[in-house]
């Protein structure tokens, strides 16, 4: 069951997902679904909006990072 937040003041989407679950990879994309017409509030959302949150339970899995340089 999804829970329920709220906005803060100058909060965005990835702001949002990165201090709830610590990384937005995959996450935020779960949140714009489940949150229809959101997008449409512009980058920074109105302080108060609610936003709905998925239920993770397994953390999106991350990419190999590679390293160019030395």
């Amino acid at each position: 069951m999804p829970r329920t937040v709220y906005a803060h003041q100058r909060d965005t989407l990835d702001a949002i997902c990165h201090r709830v679950f610590g990384q937005t990879a995959g996450i935020t994309e779960q949140v714009l679904e489940l949150n229809p017409g959101i997008a449409e509030l512009g980058p920074v959302l109105p302080q108060g909006t609610p936003v709905r949150l998925p239920d993770i339970t397994q953390q999106p899995q991350r990419t190999k990072t590679v390293q160019l340089w030395d």
